[in-house]
C-alpha cells in the first residue's frame, strides 16, 4: 500500500479496517521478540514485549491487522488468540500507515509507532531477523494456548494493566517450558544435555541462575523510582509490585498473580493469588497461604494497614487494620477465643457482623470461634497467651504505619 500522508487518511484506514467483516477489537495485543530453543527452533522459550496494549490503542490494533493482511498473513478473530510472524513486509506496511506520527514517536508518545520505527531501523541496518518477532492478539479472556499470549497476560499483570486475579491464566503452565536461565536468557535443557561434555571440556558451560518456567520480574519490568526489590530471585514475573513497595531479601517472595496494591513492606511470602493492601507489612518469614495451601481454594487478601508478625501464617482473608502476632498461625479451622468484652468492640467496626453466631463453644466468659468466621473483618488483633497457649482475638488498638523514609 502507499504511504499514509495525513492524520485524516490514517483515521480513515483505521475505520475501514475495523468495519471489515470478521474484525474484532482485541482485549490485548503487542509485538514481541521471541527466544527460541537452541535445539528445537520451533519451541518458543520466552517472549519479550517492549510495550503491551490492554483494552486500549485500538487504532494501532487496526493498523497491525491491516499490515498483516498486506503481508499476506491470515487474520482471524474466531480463536481466543492469534500469533503471527511480524516480518519485513508487515513492518514496512505498518511503518507506511503510521507515517503521520513517525516523527512524533519519542519518549512516552506513540509507543506502538516507536516499536515499528525501531524494527524498520533494524531492516535498514540489515540486522532484522524475521524469525525473532511475533504480533500477538488476545480476543477472549479464556485459557491460554501459546507462550506468546501467556507472556502478554503476565505483562498485563506485572505492569498493572489488569487487577490481580482478574484474568484467566489457565493453560500458562502447559504452554511454558522449563528452562535454564542464564543472565536473563532461557536455555533449552535438552540443548544443555546434548552439549554438556563439549561445553564443560572447553570451559564454556554457562552460569545457571535458576531453572523455572517463569523468568524473574526484573527481567521484563522497569519499576517505579520509589520501589525496591533487593534480591531479583524474590519476585516472579507475573507478580504485581505497587509503586513504593519494598521487597527485602531473605525469606521474602512474591509469586505470579500475587502482590501488593499499595505501598507495602514485604519480608515474608506472598503466595500465588494472594494480595496485600496499601500500608501493610508482611513481617520477616511470615506466610500468606496460596489457594493450594489449605485455604479450600479461597484466595487470600490482606487489607490496608495490617501487620503479619514475623513467622506468622495467614490462612484467612484479613480486613483493614488487622494484626497477627509473630509466630501465630490463623487458619480457617483455628479455634480462636474472644473475650466477651471484645465482641462488641470488634462488631462495632464491622457492620452487620454477629460473632456469636455459629460459635463452637464457650469457656467462662470467652466465646470460641473458628478462624474462618473472622474472614475479611477489620480491626482484629490475633494474640497468644504465652502461659496457656490460647489464641485470642481482640479489637486492635494499634495503627500500623510504615516508615515513609523507607518507601
Amino acid at each position: 500500500m502507499s504511504e499514509v500522508k495525513t492524520v485524516e487518511e490514517f483515521k480513515k484506514l483505521v475505520e475501514d479496517t475495523q468495519a471489515q467483516s470478521g474484525y474484532k477489537n482485541p482485549i490485548g495485543f503487542g509485538i514481541c521478540r521471541v527466544d527460541r530453543g537452541q535445539l528445537n527452533s520451533d519451541k518458543i522459550l520466552q517472549a519479550t514485549y517492549p510495550i503491551i496494549n490492554w483494552n486500549e490503542n485500538f487504532g494501532s490494533a487496526a493498523i497491525f491487522v491491516n499490515a498483516l493482511k498486506e503481508a499476506g498473513e491470515t487474520y482471524s478473530s474466531e480463536e481466543s488468540e492469534l500469533v503471527c510472524c511480524a516480518g519485513e513486509a508487515f513492518v514496512n506496511s505498518a511503518y507506511d500507515s503510521f507515517a503521520p506520527y513517525i516523527n512524533e514517536a519519542t519518549g512516552d508518545a506513540h509507543k506502538n509507532v516507536q516499536v515499528i520505527k525501531t524494527m524498520r531501523a533494524q531492516i535498514e541496518a540489515g540486522a532484522f531477523d524475521e524469525n525473532s518477532f511475533k504480533i500477538v492478539f488476545i480476543f477472549d479472556d479464556v485459557a491460554l494456548k501459546s507462550v506468546e499470549a501467556s507472556y502478554l497476560k503476565l505483562y498485563a499483570l506485572s505492569q498493572s494493566k489488569v487487577a490481580l486475579r482478574s484474568v484467566n491464566l489457565n493453560g500458562a503452565f502447559g504452554a511454558l517450558s522449563n528452562c535454564a536461565w542464564s543472565n536473563g536468557k532461557p536455555i533449552e535443557l535438552d540443548w544443555l544435555r546434548a552439549n554438556e561434555i563439549e561445553l564443560k571440556m572447553y570451559g564454556e558451560y554457562p552460569h545457571i541462575d535458576f531453572v523455572d518456567k517463569f523468568p524473574r520480574l526484573l527481567q521484563h519490568v522497569i519499576l517505579a523510582d520509589n520501589t525496591r526489590i533487593l534480591d531479583t530471585s524474590k519476585v516472579r514475573f507475573g507478580a504485581q509490585v505497587h509503586a513504593g513497595t519494598t521487597v527485602m531479601p531473605g525469606a521474602s517472595y512474591i509469586n505470579f498473580n500475587a502482590g501488593t496494591t499499595g505501598v507495602s513492606m514485604v519480608e515474608g511470602r506472598i503466595s500465588s493469588s494472594a494480595i496485600v493492601g496499601d500500608g501493610s507489612d508482611v513481617g520477616g518469614g511470615a506466610s500468606i497461604l496460596g489457594v493450594l495451601s489449605g485455604t479450600n481454594g479461597n484466595p487470600i487478601s490482606v487489607g490496608k494497614n495490617s501487620l503479619l508478625g514475623a513467622n506468622s501464617v495467614c490462612g484467612i482473608p484479613l480486613g483493614d487494620g488487622c494484626i497477627i502476632d509473630a509466630g501465630l498461625s490463623i487458619l480457617e479451622g483455628t479455634k480462636v477465643s474472644v473475650p466477651a468484652s471484645e465482641i462488641e468492640k470488634i462488631e462495632e467496626v464491622n457492620e452487620g457482623v454477629d460473632l456469636s453466631v455459629d460459635a463452637t463453644s464457650t469457656i467462662e466468659s470467652d466465646i470460641i470461634i473458628k478462624g474462618l468466621k473472622f474472614s475479611s473483618l477489620n480491626g482484629v488483633h490475633f494474640r497468644q497467651n504465652s502461659q496457656t497457649g490460647t489464641i485470642s482475638a481482640y479489637r486492635s488498638k494499634r495503627e500500623i504505619k510504615l516508615n515513609k523514609d523507607l518507601h
